[in-house]
């Protein structure tokens, strides 16, 4: 930088830049030099430069000066420091005591240990991804999935793409583009981060045919609203919203009708993906295999909502249809890794299996408010051990669950939930401290009527300890 060009130098300021070491003198300091050896050298040059650039801002500008500069040692650890920062990692495991299951900025669905090995499995060797054994010659990722989506759904054919979003868009564009879309107005959703369902089909190349009115669509208005230029009837499933009060729409029977007396084909976004009955839970969610079975052509749903496996979107239906979603140039660059097929096809296997328990989602719905309550008991229990009771309540009271994810909106889970308030901290205070990781993990809580609210519900056994030294930690 030409520092000539700013104000004059003071002779204190060009004392401190004369005295800054170069970036060789740097890298031969004993902690960098130890960096050197495992560290890319143009990322510890680029560093090193850049720390030193600043340094020279600081002393050229008209701010205080806060850096000793003539303190070699402490400007090598500062960039020691900045080099660890960017070699390490983002992505970090936490604790979610939210009570919110498929918590969208947590991850979603944790996955099964099965799941886990699967991925390990595949991920440590090569395998007959796209390679036909028996014929010993070129064969397709889908087959590894498919047959176990049939089972379960009872669908003639079934295909996996990246996620659910991108399966609506694919389907719309290899059935539709350049034709009109039949929708209800109810059901042009908006979903997370932006997802709309008039642009992503305008994206497509579909053109959108609104019928009805927000709150009630009839059958006839689909039926009215049918011409040459129509291509699909569409049905989406209000998975994030639900409309209550005067409002109606045509059963699925009646649409399935329809679209096998018109020759059109349904096609319907369901969304979450839920393959078991949860009713007994609370949760009521519409079956896949219902949809299919009543002869919806298409359904597309998510891999990480109810049905617990890796970020997959599913299209399951008509062989005829799947093959020509398939065959559409979009299919490759939508298409799922190795990595996800070996975490879905364990997924899927532990419900042919029947063993439901074994996927972290189902278990955690399913887990009764006496078990959570157990749990709560004898953490609480231990805890009380080792925090200060004259600083800190602590209480166990009835509270809720959620399955998240853009799931079930109006829907809960009857639950335990441990209230803690604090004579040092607000709850707020509390909850940013837990955040904060003071002891290696961070954890995610929720605060309700000034109280710290922490749900068992979604964390793990294995979890409990680490969540207990954590906010013993935290209440000190």
């Amino acid at each position: 930088m030409d520092f000539r060009a700013k104000r004059a130098l003071s002779a204190d300021q060009a004392d401190l830049l004369r005295q800054i070491p170069s970036v060789d003198e740097l890298l031969l300091r004993p902690r960098l030099a130890s960096l050197a050896s495992h560290v890319d050298r143009a990322l510890l040059v680029e560093i090193t430069r850049a720390a030193l650039n600043d340094l020279r801002e600081q002393i050229s500008g008209e701010s205080e000066i806060r850096v000793l500069t003539s303190d070699t040692s402490s400007l090598e650890e500062r960039i020691a420091s900045l080099v660890e920062r960017v070699l390490a990692r983002s992505l970090e495991p936490v604790i979610n005591a939210t009570g919110v299951i498929l918590h969208t900025n947590l991850g979603r669905a944790p996955l099964s240990d099965a799941a886990v090995e699967e991925f390990r499995h595949s991920a440590r060797h090569y395998s007959n991804l796209e390679y036909d054994l028996e014929a010993g010659a070129r064969g397709k990722r889908d087959a590894h999935t498919a047959q176990l989506l049939e089972r379960l759904t009872g669908a003639e054919a079934a295909i996996v793409v990246n996620n659910c979003a991108a399966a609506v868009f694919l389907a719309l564009a290899a059935l539709s583009k350049g034709g009109e879309v039949i929708v209800s107005r109810g059901e042009l959703i908006e979903i997370g981060d932006g997802f709309r369902i008039p642009e992503i089909m305008a994206e497509s190349g579909a053109l959108l045919r609104e019928v009805g009115t927000t709150n009630r669509t009839r059958i006839s208005d689909y039926e009215n609203a049918i011409n040459e230029k129509t291509r699909i009837l569409l049905r989406v499933h209000p998975s994030n919203f639900k409309i209550t009060g005067f409002s109606d729409k045509p059963s699925l029977e009646d649409l399935v009708a329809l679209s096998q007396r018109r020759g059109l084909p349904l096609v319907e976004d369901l969304g979450s993906g839920c393959l078991v009955d949860l009713s007994a839970t609370g949760i009521t969610e519409p079956l896949v295999r219902q949809s299919v079975e009543a002869g919806v052509s298409l359904v597309m749903f998510s891999g990480d909502k109810l049905l617990g496996g890796p970020q997959a979107g599913i299209i399951a239906g008509k062989k005829e249809l799947i093959g020509r979603v398939r065959r559409h140039p979009l299919f490759r660059a939508l298409r799922v890794d190795k990595l996800t097929i070996a975490a879905l096809g364990a997924t899927l296997g532990a419900y042919l299996r029947g063993a439901l328990d074994e996927i972290p989602t189902l278990r955690m719905i399913r887990m009764s408010p006496a078990e959570l309550k157990r749990r709560s008991e004898n953490f609480l229990r231990e805890l009380t051990a080792v925090v200060s009771l004259g600083e800190v309540e602590l209480e166990i009271a009835d509270g809720v669950s959620l399955a998240g994810g853009g799931s079930t909106p109006t829907q809960s889970l009857p639950s335990k939930a441990i209230r803690i308030a604090s004579a040092r901290h607000s709850a707020s205070q509390l909850e940013q401290r837990l955040r904060q990781a003071p002891a290696g993990i961070s954890v995610i809580a929720r605060v309700e009527e000034d109280r710290l609210i922490l749900d068992l519900r979604t964390v793990f056994p294995e979890q409990e300890s680490l969540l207990l030294k954590t906010l013993a930690a935290v209440l000190h």
